[in-house]
């Protein structure tokens, strides 16, 4: 049985063969590019030679672990790995939806860490672009197929029988509230200059409940992405394809959209359409089969203003640094708090 490559030096056209399993054809040669902006995998796009004509797909994207230690320590201690892989291999050959790419290939070693996901490749397809956020238009397309997915898996027993999709017991929150908070203050050095001061006012007010925030009962439970952003979509298809599942999990459906509102649009942007898309969110889960109460919906998606706070301090101060990422964490950050200040988050709190 293949198992995952040794980063990108292992995707030789032998493995390649083994791991795409050709029916006697074999890759001849691979032609590797990195694409994308992640820091926590090194994705690549692989151009591929057959011995015999369509043998294969002509290109596809391979995501093998970050070859920067700082992020591949990151990426095992909150087991990024093995959640995309466990994503690919167990759970989106049962969803009934376009928005996750076809995946050929999944594998992750417990002991090394190590992890090979081939994928759909998507050449001609536009990425959203964080930074400059996304049009109202394209967060239209983008939380519909949001609540398409969660519809799918809505409620659904199989995803409370994933290890790796439920990791949310009491001793990991504790641990992630003591983690996120230590590094508050490395954060706070190192942007306080970039983020507006009732940003960072509102984050300090937040951390002494992180806690407990962890510990909401995110219910009704479906997939939720982790990280549903500009960043990890594509456009220009047929449907908005949806990348980087190295963060998902099994709670409330509205995080992702609370996330994606406040990351993804600008915030004159959000405020102007926040409302009618939650509402298109509410609408599109009804229209197939699921009823969220418009109160229980608007009051879930205050709540989880927060989402995007968290991920903010914990993916900066743990990854790999780079200038861009450093533009998109303050981007994040001060968006995100812009959020729960406008919808007065804070009183929610547990």
């Amino acid at each position: 049985m293949t198992g995952p490559a040794a980063g990108a030096a292992g995707l030789t056209p032998d493995y390649l063969t083994a791991a795409l399993g050709l029916d006697g054809a074999t890759v001849t040669k691979v032609h590797a590019a990195p694409i994308g902006t992640g820091q926590v995998a090194q994705t690549l796009r692989l151009t591929l030679t057959y011995d015999r004509p369509q043998a294969g797909p002509p290109t596809l994207v391979a995501k093998v672990p970050s070859p920067d230690q700082t992020s591949r320590q990151a990426a095992k201690l909150i087991r990024t790995y093995e959640v995309e892989a466990g994503l690919y291999r167990e759970l989106a050959p049962r969803l009934l939806t376009t928005s996750i790419p076809a995946c050929y290939f999944a594998a992750h070693d417990p002991d090394s860490d190590d992890y090979t996901v081939l994928l759909r490749d998507f050449p001609t397809a536009r990425t959203g672009d964080q930074l400059t956020g996304v049009s109202a238009a394209d967060a239209t397309l983008a939380v519909t197929e949001m609540a398409v997915l969660h519809a799918t898996a809505w409620e659904d027993p199989y995803l409370a029988g994933l290890t790796w999709l439920n990791r949310g017991d009491a001793g990991s929150r504790a641990f992630t509230a003591a983690l996120v908070t230590s590094m508050y203050e490395g954060f706070r050095d190192r942007y306080a200059r970039r983020i507006p001061s009732e940003g960072l006012a509102l984050v300090e007010r937040f951390l002494p409940s992180l806690e407990a925030y962890l510990g909401i009962d995110g219910e009704p439970r479906t997939l939720v992405h982790g990280d549903f952003r500009a960043d990890n979509l594509l456009f220009d298809l047929p449907r908005p394809a949806i990348l980087d599942w190295q963060t998902c999990t099994r709670g409330a459906g509205v995080m992702d959209l609370s996330y994606f509102l406040a990351s993804s649009l600008p915030i004159e942007v959000r405020r102007a359409e926040e409302e009618s898309l939650v509402r298109l969110y509410q609408a599109t889960l009804a229209a197939h089969g699921v009823a969220y109460p418009w109160d229980d919906c608007w009051r879930a998606y205050r709540l989880f203003a927060f989402s995007g706070i968290v991920m903010a301090i914990g993916a900066s101060m743990l990854v790999e640094r780079t200038a861009r990422g450093d533009e998109m964490f303050c981007t994040l950050a001060t968006r995100h708090a812009q959020h729960a200040i406008d919808l007065g988050s804070l009183a929610l709190l547990p």
